[in-house]
């Protein structure tokens, strides 16, 4: 079983990529909306949190750990393989499968993300590590503001803040290192200009989920939710990214 988890619904469209890619793979997801968001959080606090995520999903039957969230990636320097029993093959976060997308690339790229995530740097020395510059963006209150159901003319100026002093006409990818943001795709699409592309690190992380886990994690196609207190907004996300149902929630609180 792999199991899965994000601050709230933003990692439902990793879970998304992660279906297309494997049918077939049994999931389990905790989404753990009782501390959303993450973004805004220190670096202990953090990892406190992806520890307790982990050793969840680990009780319920999970072998293989994805980590649906780029500001838990930053905390990810804890030993959490010697303390949670964790093989390093049985481990998939946001940063490698996206920085290694662009190893060939000469596209300028722009980042955005939660405050933690930038704090941490982990996106620049990763992109360092394979000589590509990257110019990033915080959106402090976004992914917040997605996961409690803000309005569209809300959001629309949150983000439109973020960029008032970017210079956007120098850049070609703008990289969505949040997985809240690509909830909110369409908005983004309608500020930024058309020359600039959009990119869901979720499909990458896709893709490596099936190169690294198949066919290791072949089962029944059955999919969980754990959340840590209730939310209306992530149950109408579920339903709508599994319409045909056959899935169960299971709360917490």
């Amino acid at each position: 079983m792999i199991g899965i988890f994000d601050s709230g619904s933003g990692g439902l469209t990793v879970l998304k990529a992660i279906r297309e890619q494997m049918p077939s793979a049994d999931s389990l997801y905790f989404g753990d909306i009782k501390n959303a968001p993450y973004g805004s959080k220190s670096t202990n606090e953090l990892s406190v949190l992806t520890v307790h995520a982990i050793e969840l999903l680990q009780k319920r039957g999970a072998e293989s750990i994805v980590s649906a969230c780029n500001s838990v990636s930053a905390s990810l320097a804890i030993s959490l393989f010697d303390a949670l029993s964790l093989a390093p093959d049985h481990l998939i976060e946001m940063v490698g499968p996206t920085v290694n997308s662009f190893k060939n690339s000469s596209a300028r790229l722009l980042l955005v993300a939660t405050p933690a995530t930038i704090n941490s740097e982990i996106y620049q020395n990763a992109f360092r590590m394979i000589g590509k510059d990257v110019a990033v963006v915080a959106i402090p209150d976004l992914a917040s503001s997605i996961e409690f159901g803000s309005s569209e003319e809300e959001i629309e100026t949150i983000i439109r803040n973020a960029f008032k002093d970017v210079p956007l006409n120098e850049f070609d990818v703008l990289i969505l290192a949040c997985t809240h943001y690509p909830l909110v795709e369409t908005i983004f699409a309608r500020v930024l200009p058309n020359s600039i592309t959009l990119f869901d690190p979720a499909f990458a992380v896709g893709e490596r989920v099936k190169k690294q886990l198949w066919p290791r994690e072949v089962g029944d196609g059955t999919t969980r939710f754990i959340i840590s207190t209730d939310s209306q907004h992530f149950r109408a996300r579920v339903a709508g990214l599994l319409p045909e149902g056959g899935f169960s929630i299971e709360v917490l609180d």
